[in-house]
């Protein structure tokens, strides 16, 4: 259905994608100035860039009247495609893929049937089935967005009122099927529901789950031995230290409270979910999440189901519409 150009710096992953039949480009995009010309026949364009050129290829877009979708998590970088949207021709959609982005839509349609909201509470992680080190982690994603998470300061909504909170702090302890889990506050997983949701719930937050112990020796790392400000040296200690893994699992836990017909009233959405094989290739669950959330925003996109022009937040997809997508099927 879609014509496919994928551009990229590393020519070893250029020939990956050559070798299936999908058109390659070389291109380094922190270089602004080759941007406009590569993406001058494209419809869309998909940046799954590091958080730091994510400005260059939005206003590369903008420039040329481009519809616009990421998978950033990063705050600043939100802010800055949320600014480039306001004066753009076409549709930005920026956190596309999990968290945020699934777990949003997720929110907002709990947070939907209720006459009035109390708290909306978010919980997503990517977990190894089979966790082996103290950490009980392996890496599932980009390392330097597992940075951004743990390092930067994070919003939320307490007592009616809009903060920044500190990461790795409030920790919360549960179950689900029998296995323990902690979640700790971690950056950008909320997208833009603070700015959605603010007066109109009380307390609104996101946190990420990981096995017991997990926050603990990450705080003493980033904290104690100071390798927050030193993030390449966390970066190196990081995939030095700790394998990638295939066998994971995706964990979502969405509980929103408030009142429904005079009741005060709970409801909440849990779900795991495990890696696939797609076309004949394994995805871990994180990669099937992450790349399933972005192509039903993408089919959306295309369809016309969504808005053309200016930014368009996460929530305003409908929950049932996004189910019901062909890529929607993974998260069911």
């Amino acid at each position: 259905d879609y014509d496919v150009l994928v551009l990229d710096q590393n020519e070893a992953r250029l020939r990956m994608f050559a070798e299936i039949g999908i058109s390659t480009l070389p291109l380094d995009a922190s270089q602004p100035e080759s941007l406009p010309a590569a993406l001058k026949s494209c419809d869309v364009v998909i940046n799954a860039a590091p958080f730091y050129i994510t400005s260059a290829v939005a206003l590369a877009a903008q420039r040329e009247g481009i519809h616009y979708l990421d998978l950033s998590e990063d705050l600043e970088s939100a802010r800055t495609v949320k600014a480039i949207a306001a004066d753009a021709r076409s549709a930005f959609m920026p956190q596309c893929g999990l968290a945020p982005g699934f777990v949003s839509i997720v929110a907002q349609h709990l947070a939907s049937g209720f006459d009035s909201l109390r708290d909306v509470y978010m919980r997503v992680g990517a977990l190894p089935i089979y966790p082996s080190n103290s950490l009980q982690y392996n890496l599932t994603w980009s390392t330097d967005g597992l940075i951004n998470e743990y390092c930067n300061r994070c919003e939320a909504i307490i007592d009616g009122e809009r903060v920044e909170t500190q990461p790795l702090e409030e920790v919360d302890r549960f179950s689900l099927d029998g296995i323990d889990y902690e979640a700790f506050n971690t950056s950008g997983g909320l997208g833009t529901l603070c700015e959605t949701l603010q007066g109109k719930v009380q307390n609104l937050n996101y946190k990420t789950v990981r096995y017991p112990g997990h926050r603990d020796i990450v705080k003493t790392l980033i904290r104690d031995l100071r390798l927050g400000s030193r993030r390449a040296l966390l970066k190196d200690v990081l995939e030095t230290a700790l394998p990638i893994t295939y066998q994971d699992v995706v964990l979502v836990f969405v509980t929103v409270s408030g009142m429904k017909q005079g009741l005060l009233t709970q409801e909440t959405y849990a779900k795991k979910i495990y890696g696939q094989t797609v076309d004949g290739k394994r995805l871990s669950a994180i990669q099937l999440t992450t790349a399933s959330g972005l192509c039903v925003i993408l089919d959306l996109l295309m369809e016309g189901a969504i808005p053309q022009r200016g930014l368009v937040k996460q929530e305003e997809i409908d929950l049932n519409v996004f189910l019901a997508n062909r890529f929607g099927k993974y998260y069911q």
